[in-house]
């Protein structure tokens, strides 16, 4: 009776065995799931990187191509024509631009402080940046000047915004001025620093005629590392700068 007991349980456990044996066979195993996921993650993974890839390309490319013209132009014509003129024994000598200050003052703010609010719009518009608001430091009582009060507007201009300001100073706003007939060569400070006055903020393109309140003047410092003032004068007259027959 054990033994015929014992073969009874000998065929009941190997008829389980074939039944899971054939529902294995049936479904595919979790391991091969995961390797096929892990193949398609695997394809999208190589696409991810050709498309970042392209797109670094395309940003480089772009960044090359917008590249300030009178930033090459320094390298490429200026530093060699300021070594010739000069005689200067190493090119670290040549003086180079070091920023632009462009300075918006309104007196008329005291009476009408919402003219502040143009002032830096205009800036921002025609500097590509964002001005800071410059305030009295002391109270004059015949001017009716409080000490603190917002009067003008400031931007310094550096690097490629720097490049681009003075190229557009240059190139489109000067021979926009009503009657221009170049700009003075005295204005220098004694170190190679140049100061240009404009009377009117409309020269810039990109002021619309249209929308503005008043005529405001600006004040353009373009500050060198020039030592001298013929120093400074050569370089920006090779620059482009209009200056005056002396």
């Amino acid at each position: 009776m054990a033994d015929e007991k014992k073969g009874k349980g000998d065929k009941g456990e190997g008829k389980p065995k074939a039944d899971r044996g054939e529902k294995a066979d049936a479904k595919p195993p979790k391991g091969d799931r995961a390797d096929k996921a892990g193949g398609k993650g695997g394809k999208k993974g190589k696409g991810g990187d050709s498309s970042s890839a392209a797109s670094v390309e395309a940003v480089s490319s772009t960044t090359d191509a917008v590249a300030p013209r009178l930033s090459a132009r320094y390298r490429e014509q200026v530093i060699p024509a300021l070594i010739k003129q000069f005689s200067y024994k190493n090119p670290m000598q040549v003086p180079r631009l070091e920023k632009i200050v462009v300075n918006m003052g309104l007196g008329a703010a005291v009476a009408n402080p919402k003219i502040i609010d143009t002032a830096v719009e205009e800036l921002r518009a025609i500097c590509g940046q964002k001005p800071v608001v410059t305030r009295s430091k002391k109270a004059i009582a015949n001017f009716k000047l409080r000490a603190g009060i917002p009067i003008g507007a400031m931007v310094t201009l550096r690097s490629q915004r720097m490049w681009e300001f003075l190229d557009r100073l240059v190139a489109v706003a000067l021979p926009r001025t009503r009657d221009f007939k170049g700009i003075s060569r005295k204005a220098f400070d004694g170190k190679g620093n140049y100061t240009l006055g404009l009377r009117e903020q409309i020269i810039f393109p990109e002021i619309n005629y249209d929308k503005i309140d008043s005529i405001k003047g600006l004040n353009i410092s373009i500050v060198t590392t020039a030592h001298t003032d013929e120093e400074g004068r050569a370089l920006l007259t090779q620059l482009g700068m209009p200056f005056r027959a002396a």
